[in-house]
């Protein structure tokens, strides 16, 4: 004698879906989830006016953009770009920024890859003592150490030059960078360096050849980090430079600000300009800035 189970004829209160809903397989808009929509696009908006009051001023006229209620130019001045380039000396700025840039974020990259191994792999006395000042440094405003700092390139001789202005950009980027990189050093594990020991490979062979490698998405976080602040240094560069034609791209901006002549479309203008290389630099480098944000997140 056989017995039959029969399932139970409602076993579950299912979600009901209207026709629209099986064919497009798309859930239907419920009060909060457009509220948060709306809130999103609000946000993003408000984010982006700025720019788009920006790009828009660059193109106004003078008595056009002072009057202030024309969001849209009525005819479009594009020799505001012109003007802001070659009686600005613009393309000087960008190009020193550029220098700056490139000089800054390769040696922090050198020497706090180095220092982040040191620490993350080397027994030596006074390791902690090093890690606390490293600290302590990111504590103190990079404002109250200008004194000093400047005190040190005039004894070195660098002061108004572009040598004094690279260091400086470099040992200000050293703390923040050192301890990004010994984080990624600490989370490798040993059996690679052990493997290469055994093999005959010397220390600086092993984190050259093996180590950096492993910890490219930390040097790619440190070098979008640090190009972005070298890149939007103003502070420092006012209290070193007083020559044109040395002084930064941000530094350089403030040029066009006058008392007798104001030109706030030329200036617009010029920092349109100015964010183009960044805007750039972001758009090729957009998988390395969130590869490495992911990595120093996961570790």
């Amino acid at each position: 004698m056989t017995t039959t189970t029969n399932a139970p004829e409602y076993a579950g209160v299912r979600e009901q879906t209207t026709p629209s809903q099986a064919r497009t397989g798309r859930r239907p808009l419920r009060p909060g989830r457009v509220a948060l929509y709306a809130l999103l696009v609000s946000a993003a908006l408000s984010a982006l006016f700025p720019i788009l009051w920006m790009i828009s001023g660059s193109m106004q006229s003078l008595p056009e953009l002072l009057k202030g209620d024309a969001l849209l130019p009525a005819v479009p001045q594009w020799q505001n770009f012109t003007t802001a380039w070659v009686k600005g000396n613009l393309g000087v700025y960008l190009t020193n920024s550029i220098i700056y840039t490139l000089c800054a974020v390769a040696g922090i990259l050198l020497v706090s890859s180095l220092a982040g191994y040191a620490l993350a792999r080397l027994d030596f006395k006074g390791k902690g003592v090093f890690t606390a000042l490293i600290l302590a440094v990111m504590i103190i405003p990079a404002p109250a150490m200008f004194l000093a700092q400047y005190k040190v390139l005039l004894a070195l001789d660098l002061a108004n030059t572009r040598q004094g202005y690279i260091f400086i950009l470099i040992t200000t980027g050293i703390p923040i960078s050192t301890l990004i990189m010994r984080s990624f050093f600490a989370s490798q594990p040993k059996d690679l360096e052990e493997a290469a020991a055994l093999d005959g490979a010397s220390a600086l062979g092993t984190f050259f050849r093996i180590m950096l490698p492993l910890a490219r998405p930390g040097l790619a976080a440190v070098a979008v980090i640090q190009a972005f602040a070298v890149w939007n240094e103003y502070l420092m560069a006012l209290v070193i430079f007083n020559d044109n034609a040395l002084m930064p791209v941000q530094r350089g901006l403030t040029s066009f600000v006058s008392a007798e002549t104001p030109q706030p479309q030329i200036l617009l203008a010029a920092t349109l300009i100015s964010i183009v290389p960044v805007l750039v630099f972001y758009l090729f480098a957009q998988r390395q800035i969130v590869d490495g944000i992911s990595a120093g997140a996961i570790k």
